[in-house]
């Protein structure tokens, strides 16, 4: 097993829709996260917190170069660590089709240079700061990927040889995809997966999925609600035997299986970046859902950040900033 550097980061949370996935108005910036909401998570018992970022808001004028020194400030005032999460990177954003930084040598250097920045900027922190190079990567094979991860990995580390790095494999960082990944022999080098399964439960009528207008209500546990429906929208409900008629504890576990046995076979540290079910549920399925999730990765002893602090649709908070329900909070705050 690798330096227990997860120790630091076994419940946290993600700062979604701040300066990623969002305008970048400066209006926003200021005030969609401030340093209460820093010291409300650090309260709830959480040790760290994910802060997703697209590149444009490194570029002048953006500021978000300034957002992240104040966010390392303010989690380091506050007990907190923080990982770095690219999420929408030059020629590469899960959201779309471009996949220009697998192919493009400039892109590539681009990349690499922004990693490379942090590096230097960030050479003064320890732990306390994670690198993620790239959010919920969409190559098939991973070769490409892996290709890519390999210079950026080594840019960062000829820059800071002790700066700590995740790598998230295919399939949009689906636990599957951890066997597409280049094995590092270097305890710097932490794997990374999200878990938003089983899909018809976590994504229930989400508006950007083919679940949008199919009215389906599908509790935690439960047996699976329109199954005929959902073997027209979902390809996967078309074969009986690839996905569950009845969700609960046993079939979380079997869609986590790839990711256990990936770090039971290689030894090295996991971290789930992302998972949450969406708020469309209802909130004891919800709360019933995570209870399992968070069960399953404190028992491996894997790392977690919640998918979202605020608002995407999978919000902790109301709109007074209050939390939505204790026993969500304890849930995901259990380490």
């Amino acid at each position: 097993m690798q330096k227990d550097i997860m120790q630091g980061y076994m419940a946290g949370v993600n700062l979604g829709g701040w300066i990623s996935q969002c305008t970048l108005e400066a209006a926003h910036i200021a005030s969609f996260i401030t340093e209460e909401d820093i010291r409300q998570i650090a309260a709830w018992g959480m040790d760290h917190v994910r802060l997703p970022f697209d590149h444009p808001v490194l570029e002048e004028g953006r500021r978000g170069y300034e957002v992240i020194d104040k966010l390392i400030d303010w989690c380091k005032a506050h007990g907190l660590n923080v990982v770095l999460d690219m999420h929408h990177a030059p020629g590469y954003a899960f959201f779309n089709e471009d996949t220009q930084l697998f192919t493009d040598a400039d892109t590539q250097e681009r990349f690499v240079a922004i990693w490379k920045d942090f590096a230097k900027r960030y050479q003064g922190e320890g732990g306390n700061v994670i690198f993620e190079l790239l959010n919920e990567i969409n190559d098939p094979h991973g070769d490409k990927w892996n290709n890519v991860a390999h210079m950026a990995i080594d840019g960062i580390l000829s820059v800071d040889p002790d700066r700590y790095i995740l790598l998230g494999g295919p399939f949009h960082n689906a636990a599957r995809g951890l066997n597409s990944l280049e094995i590092w022999d270097d305890e710097h080098v932490l794997y990374n997966f999200h878990f938003y399964e089983p899909f018809v439960f976590t994504h229930q009528r989400a508006v950007w999925t083919a679940l949008k207008d199919s009215g389906i209500h599908q509790p935690y546990p439960g047996k699976v609600e329109g199954l005929e429906q959902l073997a027209q929208l979902l390809p996967e409900y078309k074969e009986p035997d690839s996905a569950p008629a009845v969700l609960d504890r046993d079939v979380v576990l079997a869609y986590m299986a790839p990711a256990l046995e990936f770090a039971k076979r290689t030894g090295k540290s996991l971290y789930c970046g992302e998972y949450g079910p969406i708020d469309k549920a209802d909130m004891d399925s919800r709360i019933n859902w995570l209870k399992d999730v968070t069960g399953i990765l404190n028992e491996h002893h894997i790392g977690k950040a919640y998918w979202s602090y605020k608002e995407m649709g999978f919000s902790t908070i109301d709109k007074q900033n209050k939390p939505v329900s204790p026993a969500l909070i304890a849930a995901i705050a259990s380490k």
